[in-house]
């Protein structure tokens, strides 16, 4: 596998997605070297003088003024990484970690940090070696940065804490061995950069719209399936009512939406029927998945930013020498981006809840009862639609911005926070939970779909039928559910139905 070169330059969305998604390996581009070594000399320089910079010789946050003597810049980075890895819960998942220790290596690389060439090594040896830091999900405010996870990480290096090398969870000194690493001993200013940054939190937001790229693209397949099942009509996809309005992403999702029933036979039959307009659910798809689509690559736009930033303090500046106090440990854009995503995850679940509920309802579809050919004797979608419920009402809940929220830390130093790292913690369960949802409404469209036969649909939605028929058959009376509720959502959460349709889904890309 082709491996994604970490330097100066700053890297796509698709680099950090093969990261996450392929497991892509990692090289440290050697060009970025003396970059990062000039930063490291200013630091020395610094501390040759004496002169007090924070970080470099003083203490943290609320004692910023204690000055730390020269024999004791060891153990001040040393005991600040221990101080701070503090997390609780849950340990982050292992293609998590990796995009962290990824972007890590991405904001060091800038040269910015002061760190050694040899400590950005040792990030990178690391991952070749598939030995990932265990760090617990929780303790994080967003500001200064992601702290006590990325403790957990740099503890790692120093061999204190825990590890999982191959899977394999272990204490981090014996992984550390196993890999044929030694631990390191942190330089002055390395264990603040290491622990200052927003790599966690932009990692986990990551994760999250890369987990709704593939929900949204399915989401819109669902409803041009459920439009067919329903007896719906495309006219509302026109391109001339949406070119009046103007919005780039509802222009898009039209597109989409056309390209993916055009050729229907379904439709062609009752093209000329006497009904006026459809349902919301089905007629403002390309309004309200617009929409969503403008509110993610505007969150795409801001965590692509991130993902290459220096986000750690205080920032080197070699060619002059200095070292700059700043803020870019808030994780304020990240934080907002996550909100984002949040909103368009809960928009899109109750939008293809909607189309469940009006599919299973017969008065307003036309279909049988619940979908069954036998209402009665047979519930048939009944309990599904219950479940797609929950799950949006659930999702609706999640969706109140984390970002509002702040509360004052260290003594008041650290007097507003982000929250960021929450905000994009939750994605992951809101995004399967969307998934859970439009993979419901991909078996009850199915289900419609096939009530028409012989008719076929358009040929794209055809080849998700046939996706859907290889993993689940048609229900023609009841039986367990749960198996195919599960294998449908996995058809959403493994992008396999936007991969099906990745031509038909090209003017809705994140970019």
């Amino acid at each position: 596998m082709t491996p994604v070169a970490i330097g100066t330059a700053p890297q796509p969305l698709a680099a950090w997605r093969r990261v996450l998604h392929d497991g892509a390996p990692v090289r440290l581009d050697p060009a970025a070297r003396d970059t990062v070594e000039r930063g490291a000399a200013t630091v020395a320089a610094i501390v040759a003088r004496g002169a007090p910079v924070y970080g470099v010789n003083t203490g943290f946050g609320k004692l910023a003024n204690a000055r730390i003597e020269a024999d004791d810049l060891a153990t001040l980075q040393r005991n600040l990484v221990l101080s701070h890895a503090v997390g609780v819960g849950a340990p982050l998942a292992d293609a998590t970690v990796r995009l962290v220790m990824a972007l890590k290596i991405a904001g060091l690389a800038r040269g910015a940090s002061g760190v050694r060439w040899a400590t950005v090594e040792m990030l990178g040896r690391m991952l070749a070696a598939d030995l990932l830091p265990v760090v617990p999900g929780q303790g994080s405010v967003g500001a200064s940065g992601d702290l006590a996870p990325l403790a957990h990480l740099a503890a790692a290096m120093i061999g204190v804490g825990d590890c999982r090398l191959g899977g394999v969870a272990m204490p981090a000194a014996d992984g550390l061995a196993r890999a044929g690493l030694a631990p390191i001993a942190l330089g002055p200013k390395e264990g603040l950069a290491l622990l200052n940054g927003t790599q966690v939190s932009t990692a986990l937001a990551l994760t999250g719209l890369f987990a709704t790229e593939r929900v949204f693209q399915a989401a819109l397949v669902a409803g041009a399936f459920s439009l067919d099942a329903a007896l719906g009509s495309d006219t509302p996809f026109d391109a001339r009512i949406h070119a009046l309005r103007g919005h780039a992403g509802q222009r898009d999702a039209a597109a989409a939406l056309r390209a993916l029933v055009a050729g229907s036979e379904i439709r062609a039959s009752h093209r000329d029927c006497g009904k006026v307009q459809d349902p919301y659910c089905l007629r403002c798809q390309p309004q309200v998945m617009g929409a969503c689509l403008d509110l993610l690559r505007a969150a795409a736009a801001t965590l692509a930013t991130e993902a290459n930033a220096v986000s750690d303090n205080p920032l080197v500046f070699p060619d002059t020498g200095e070292v700059l106090s700043g803020g870019n440990f808030h994780a304020e854009p990240v934080a907002f981006a996550a909100d984002q995503i949040a909103l368009a995850l809960a928009e899109i679940g109750s939008l293809a809840e909607r189309r469940v509920a009006m599919l299973t309802d017969g008065s307003i579809s036309g279909l049988p009862p619940f979908l069954t050919a036998r209402p009665g004797l047979n519930s048939g979608f009944m309990i599904a639609h219950v479940t797609a419920a929950a799950l949006a009402s659930e999702n609706k809940q999640r969706a109140a911005p984390a970002s509002v929220d702040s509360l004052p830390t260290s003594a008041n130093q650290e007097d507003h926070v982000s929250m960021a790292t929450h905000a994009a913690r939750r994605l992951a369960d809101m995004a399967e939970n969307a998934a859970a949802i439009v993979g419901i409404e991909l078996l009850a469209a199915a289900q419609g779909v096939d009530f028409h036969a012989p008719l076929a649909s358009s040929p794209a939605v055809e080849r998700v039928r046939a996706l859907v028929r290889g993993r689940v058959a048609h229900l023609d009376d009841d039986r367990f559910l749960a198996p195919d509720l599960a294998a449908a959502q996995d058809l959403v959460h493994s992008g396999a139905v936007g991969a099906a349709l990745a031509a038909a889904l090209a003017p809705v890309a994140l970019g």
